[in-house]
């Protein structure tokens, strides 16, 4: 996602015509586009995507289920590692 916002900020100067970006060439201005595409695709294909979603599913599923236990008066349980 910092490499979409890096492309858009860059993406504006050299429209706009400011700065130093002005006079870079089309090809800089457009990379982070390109990088951001790559690290989509790679996230994507080695899993990374779907094992971040695993991980914040299981962090909810067990927030609520120490809320339901100390709504009912339970301690949550420690967990063992």
């Amino acid at each position: 996602m910092y490499l979409l916002g890096i492309g858009i900020v860059l993406l504006a100067l050299k429209y706009l015509e400011i700065g130093a970006v002005a006079e870079w060439s089309w090809w800089w201005v457009l990379s982070p586009f390109a990088l951001a595409v790559a690290w989509w695709a790679w996230a994507d294909w080695s899993g990374y995507t779907k094992r971040k979603a695993m991980e914040r599913e299981s962090t909810r599923k067990q927030a609520r289920i120490d809320k339901s236990r100390e709504a009912l008066g339970m301690a949550p349980k420690k967990r063992r590692r």
